[in-house]
Order: C-alpha cells, then sequence, then structure tokens
C-alpha cells in the first residue's frame, strides 16, 4: 500500500508540513469462562461482597461476572489473558493454603505483565515452582524480581540486595535461612544490623546494651516470629542456633556452617562491611541487604560500605547483586508510589 504523503497547512509564515494522523489501532475484544471445582474455595477468591473481582476488574480494564462455581470475563483481549491467568493464580493459592490479601492480589496482577510470569508460577522453563517454606507459610515470589532473588538466594554464596524498603529484601533472606535451618542445611542463623539510626546515638537511649540495640534489631524480630512459631524462636535464641547482635559484635569471629544476614547495610563503613565480609566461612551463606538511597551514616553514600563493596565485588564469581525498584514493593500499592514521588525512578 502506498503510503499516505503528509498535507500541507499555509499560515502567515510559510508552509507547515504535517504528519497524516496516526491511525488508531482496533482494540480487539474477547470473552473467556472459567470453572472452579472447589466451591469452599470461592468465599477466599472472590473476596467479602466480591472485593477480590472488582480489584481485578479495576486493575485490569475487564468486566468479571460470577455465577456460582463459573466466572465469566470481557474486555480487551491481553486483559482477559491477564485476568484469568491471576484468577487461576489466586484459585491455586487458595488450594494450597496460602493466604490471599489485596497485596497478593495486586502482586499477581503486576506480574502478570511479566514475560517470566509463567515460569514465576508453574516453574517452566526454569525448574520448579519457586517458593520457600517454613514451619508457619509457603512463601512465593510476588514480583519477576523477587523470583529472581530467591533463586540467588539458593544459587549464590554471598548476596547483595539492593533496594527501597517494602522490596521483600529482608523478610525473604531471614525466610530462605529459617527453611535452610530448619532442614539442617545450616547449623546456625546469625542476623545483623548496625546500630545507627537516622542520627541516634546509642549512648543517649536507656537500659542496658541489649536495650539499646533490640529496638534497631526488631525488624529481625518481627520477619523470625513471622516464618516459625514463637517457642522455637525463643528456644534457638536461647541455644545459640539463632544469634540476633549489632555488626560490631561479629569481629574476630570466623561464621562457619550459618546463614548470615546483615540488614541496613547501608549504614555500615567501609571497615565494618570489610570485616563483616570477611567472617564469611565454610558451609555458609551470607545475604547483605541495604537502600543506597537511605545512608545515615555521617559522610552520606561515599563512605557507606555497601556502595563500596558492591562497587569492588559485584561481578565477582560467588556473589549475586539483586536490584529492587520502587515497582517490586509488595507492601500496599501506595507504598511505591511514595517511594517513587520521594526518590524518583531508579537509574
Amino acid at each position: 500500500m502506498a503510503r499516505k504523503p503528509a498535507s500541507r497547512q499555509h499560515d502567515q509564515g510559510g508552509t507547515v508540513l504535517t504528519k497524516p494522523p496516526t491511525p488508531q489501532r482496533e482494540v480487539r475484544r474477547a470473552q473467556i469462562d472459567l470453572e472452579f471445582e472447589n466451591q469452599s474455595l470461592l468465599g477466599a477468591l472472590f473476596g467479602q461482597f466480591d472485593a477480590n473481582l472488582v480489584q481485578v476488574e479495576n486493575r485490569l480494564g475487564v468486566f468479571i461476572s460470577a455465577r456460582g462455581n463459573a466466572i465469566h470475563i470481557e474486555g480487551p483481549e491481553d486483559s482477559v489473558a491477564r485476568a484469568r491467568d491471576v484468577l487461576n493464580e489466586m484459585y491455586d493459592r487458595l488450594a494450597m493454603g496460602q493466604d490471599l490479601d489485596q497485596g497478593a492480589i495486586e502482586s499477581l496482577i503486576a506480574m502478570s505483565n511479566e514475560p517470566t510470569l509463567d515460569g514465576i508460577m508453574d516453574g517452566k522453563p526454569e525448574g520448579p515452582p519457586i517458593m520457600i517454606r517454613t514451619r508457619r507459610k509457603t512463601i512465593v515470589p510476588r514480583s519477576a524480581m523477587q523470583a529472581t532473588y530467591m533463586r540467588s538466594l539458593v544459587r549464590d554464596d554471598i548476596i547483595f540486595a539492593l533496594g527501597p524498603a517494602g522490596t521483600g529484601k529482608t523478610y525473604l533472606a531471614v525466610a530462605q535461612a529459617v527453611a535452610q535451618l530448619i532442614n539442617g542445611s545450616v547449623q546456625r542463623l546469625i542476623l545483623s544490623r548496625p546500630a545507627v539510626e537516622a542520627g541516634e546515638k546509642l549512648g543517649f537511649l536507656p537500659g542496658d546494651m541489649k536495650e539499646k540495640v533490640d529496638p534497631y534489631l526488631r525488624p529481625l524480630y518481627d520477619a523470625l516470629y513471622d516464618c516459625m512459631p514463637p517457642e522455637q524462636v525463643e528456644r534457638r535464641l536461647a541455644s545459640g542456633e539463632i544469634e540476633i547482635a549489632p555488626i560490631a559484635f561479629m569481629r574476630g569471629r570466623t561464621l562457619a556452617d550459618s546463614f548470615i544476614i546483615l540488614d541496613e547495610a547501608q549504614n555500615t563503613t567501609r571497615e565494618q562491611m570489610k570485616m563483616f565480609l570477611t567472617r564469611f566461612g565454610q558451609n555458609s551463606r551470607m545475604v547483605v541487604c541495604g537502600d543506597p538511597r537511605q545512608v545515615d551514616i555521617p559522610g552520606g553514600d561515599g563512605m557507606s560500605g555497601l556502595a563500596d563493596a558492591v562497587g569492588k565485588l559485584e561481578g565477582v564469581e560467588g556473589f549475586g547483586t539483586i536490584r529492587f525498584t520502587a515497582a517490586d514493593v509488595v507492601r500496599h500499592p501506595i507504598v511505591g508510589r511514595i517511594v517513587e514521588a520521594y526518590e524518583g525512578p531508579a537509574a
């Protein structure tokens, strides 16, 4: 077909060439019907007052109607296909006894636009389904980058996990550590943080050393209690199988047969980071988590041990580097928008 020539418009400034209007691509529409066998799961699948179906409708721009155990989906062809995949995965998660909340649904919707969706959900072609099993729950990825991270957690010796709050950096590392402790792959779980937060100094806080540092380590305790029954956490803390301590307590040690996690690593100095990384021992795995944009130590990111270590070690054999962005935030969707508003898109 011959290309339509540009039209000409005349004004007082002379002749102006204008492009022909771009033809609008016709949006193909489609309809799909789904049926779910286990009717006892339908209440959780649809949500109270069909809230889950409404969430999928609003996010994907489709119309969903439910009658009995059947669901009818109408809308643009691509969106209908995504809605089908999301609803099927929601049902499969409920069938496996997993939780299904607004955040999980939002993550499935986000992942439905990823080219790796089939690999994330079905384990094809990259191997078995990606999950972490702990005593309290089975954890599956909520974004494509989380899937990449979870693979790295079982493959690499030392992993740098970088990105904003809410992306699951520390939580997934703790979950993987708990799973390996339970199955006997490691003998100890060691969780550490620098005791530096927003300019506060330990000397001005009340109490003994444990009382001073515990507030800084609380997020690590929270992740532990979410993955293990409280009585098991307390028993393993008492026996030394689980250790939670500031980074200063790591000096002079060799950590063998251990899963070691350093959280808020952007607040380490270069000397602290070198000291920590060289604690690595036989049959161990180490995860270093941090947000390079949230440095609270004097001197800013120019003094951060995390940025220095990533610059020196990224690409070295045995090291993995995972970079999360605001798009990977798996808390309430508004958290991702807050991160972007404050920090701008990741470079």
